[in-house]
C-alpha cells in the first residue's frame, strides 16, 4: 500500500507546536499509520502527515484555522470505529482526533438532555443518564467504544433504532466549528423548535464534510424497567423476513427486532462456542420495553406463531447473551479485501424479495452470502466474501456488491442505512441521488467549506 510523500509544512508545525501543549501532535510512523484508516474497506491507502489530538474548543479552532491558513485538508475522528471509509487519511491530510474532548458537559434529569463533548463514548453517556432512570438511545454496534460525535458525524443507528430512531432524531443542538475557525451554535435544548432552517439536521450525518463538532446537546430517553425478550427460531430466511411484516400487522413496538440467517448464526457459534443453529436456520431477535412489554410479547408470539415461527421467551440473562452476541457478530464483517459488509435499507415490505435476491444473486456470482438485519426498521447488512484474491474471484465478488446496490435501488431502498457514504460509497451515491441533486449538495460544501479542507473526497462525489 502506497502511503502520502507530502511531508508537514515546517511552518505549521512550528506554529502548531507553539499553540498546542506537548503530546498533541505527532509525526511519528506508529501514529501515522494507526490513525491512517477507520475499519471501512480502503480504497487508497494514505497516511496523515501529522497527528492532533484536540482537547479543548480551543483547540480545535486554532487547528483549523492555521489548516486553513496553510490549505491543509483536515480529517476529524473519533474512535475510528466507521467502517465506510469516513475518517480515512487522504493525500496531505492532518487527522484531528477529537478522543480527549470526553467531558459529560451537563446532564439534567428534568429537561431529559445532555450536553457532551464530542469524545464522549456512547457506554459512558448511557452509564451516568441510567444513575437518573435515562439512556441515549442511539446504540452502534460499538456502542461501547463508538464516541458521540463520530455517531453524529455518520448518524449512527444500532438495534434499538426501531423504536427509537437514528442519532439526527436524538440531537437537538451541536457547537460547530466551521472551516475558517469560526464556533456556531446550532439548534435549541427544547424538544420542539423550527426557528429558521434546520442547520443541525444538516450537520448530522455530514461526515465532518461541513464542519467540525465540538458539542451536543442531546434528548435522553426513559431507561426501560420491564424488558422482554423473544428468540424466534424459523426454518429459513425468508419465513423469518415474513415474522417481521406479521410483528408489524400486529401492531405491537419492538425496541429491537434483530433478523440472522443460517450462515450468521453458525459463524456466531464458531466464534462464540454457542448453540443458535441447532435450534433454527433463522432467528428473529426481538425485544421489548416499557410498561406493557408483557402484552406485546403475548400478542407478538401469537402472531409469529402464526406464520412458522418457534418462540422462546429468554430468561433476562439468556436475553442478555444474545443480544451481546448479536453485537459482536459486528466483528465478523469487518472488511477485508475478499469480505465486504454491505449497509443497505429497503421497505420493510421487500424484505422478504430483496433477501431472495441476495441468495440468488450469490449463488449465481459464486460468492459466499451471509445476511443479518436491523429488520425492524428494513436496514439489512449482507456480507459477500469469495475464498481467494485471484482476480476472478475479486471480480465476482465486486459484480455482486454491485447488483445488491442496483436491486436494493429498484425495490426502493437506499444504498446506506446507517454507515454513511465515507470514501467507500462514492461510486454508488449517483446511482440513487441526481445530478441536480448532487450539485445542490456540492453548492452547500462550497458555502461552508470554500477551500475544500474538511474531510475532502467523503460524503459527496466531485464533479
Amino acid at each position: 500500500m502506497a502511503t502520502t510523500d507530502t511531508p508537514l509544512n515546517r511552518e505549521l508545525e512550528g506554529e502548531l507546536r507553539a499553540a498546542l501543549r506537548e503530546g498533541q501532535l505527532s509525526i511519528s510512523p506508529e501514529d501515522l499509520h494507526s490513525y491512517a484508516i477507520d475499519q471501512g474497506p480502503v480504497t487508497d491507502y494514505r497516511e496523515p502527515v501529522a497527528v492532533v489530538w484536540a482537547e479543548s474548543v480551543a483547540d480545535v479552532q486554532t487547528v483549523v484555522k492555521l489548516a486553513a491558513k496553510y490549505m491543509v485538508p483536515i480529517v476529524a475522528r473519533g474512535a475510528g470505529t466507521g467502517v465506510s471509509g469516513g475518517a480515512h487519511a487522504t493525500q496531505g491530510s492532518l487527522v484531528l482526533s477529537l478522543e480527549r474532548m470526553n467531558r459529560i458537559l451537563e446532564l439534567n434529569p428534568e429537561d431529559e438532555i445532555a450536553r457532551v463533548e464530542p469524545g464522549v463514548v456512547n457506554a459512558d453517556l448511557n452509564q451516568a443518564a441510567a444513575e437518573f432512570g435515562l439512556m441515549f438511545a442511539p446504540d452502534p454496534a460499538s456502542f461501547k467504544v463508538a464516541t458521540i460525535g463520530g455517531n453524529v458525524a455518520t448518524n449512527a443507528g444500532g438495534l434499538r433504532c426501531a423504536k427509537y430512531g437514528v442519532t439526527r432524531d436524538a440531537v437537538l443542538a451541536l457547537d460547530v466549528v466551521l472551516a475558517d475557525g469560526t464556533l456556531i451554535h446550532t439548534g435549541h435544548r427544547t424538544f420542539k423548535g423550527v426557528a429558521g432552517y434546520d442547520l443541525t439536521g444538516l450537520f448530522v450525518g455530514s461526515e465532518g464534510t461541513l464542519g467540525i463538532v465540538v458539542a451536543a446537546t442531546v434528548r435522553l430517553k426513559y431507561l426501560p424497567t420491564d424488558v422482554r425478550t423473544l428468540a424466534v427460531f424459523f426454518p429459513d430466511v425468508q419465513s423469518a423476513a415474513a415474522g417481521v411484516l406479521a410483528v408489524g400487522a400486529a401492531r405491537v413496538q419492538p425496541c429491537i427486532l434483530e433478523l440472522l440467517d443460517g450462515p450468521s448464526l453458525e459463524e456466531l457459534d464458531f466464534r462464540n462456542g454457542s448453540n443458535l443453529a441447532s435450534r433454527g436456520t433463522a432467528l428473529l431477535l426481538i425485544q421489548f420495553d416499557g410498561l406493557a412489554a408483557g402484552q406485546e410479547v403475548e400478542i407478538a408470539t401469537a402472531a409469529l406463531q402464526s406464520v412458522g415461527g418457534s418462540v422462546s421467551v429468554e430468561d433476562p440473562q439468556e436475553a442478555e447473551q444474545l443480544v451481546e452476541l448479536r453485537r459482536n457478530n459486528r466483528g465478523m464483517d469487518v472488511d477485508a479485501e475478499n469480505r465486504v459488509g454491505e449497509d443497505v435499507a429497503v421497505p420493510r415490505s421487500q424484505l422478504v424479495h430483496y433477501i431472495l435476491a441476495l441468495e440468488e444473486m450469490a449463488t449465481r456470482h459464486g460468492v459466499g452470502l451471509r445476511v443479518i438485519a436491523h429488520a425492524g426498521d428494513g436496514n439489512l447488512h449482507p456480507t459477500f466474501w469469495v475464498p481467494g484474491m485471484d482476480a476472478e474471484s475479486i471480480s465476482a465478488l465486486n459484480a455482486a456488491l454491485d447488483e445488491s446496490i442496483d436491486k436494493a435501488l429498484e425495490l426502493g431502498g437506499t444504498i446506506t442505512g446507517e454507515h454513511g457514504i465515507g470514501q467507500y460509497k462514492l461510486r454508488w451515491l449517483p446511482l440513487e441521488q441526481a445530478q441536480n441533486v448532487l450539485e445542490l449538495q456540492r453548492k452547500m460544501k462550497k458555502i461552508f467549506d470554500p477551500q475544500g479542507i474538511l474531510n475532502p473526497g467523503k460524503a459527496i462525489p466531485a464533479a
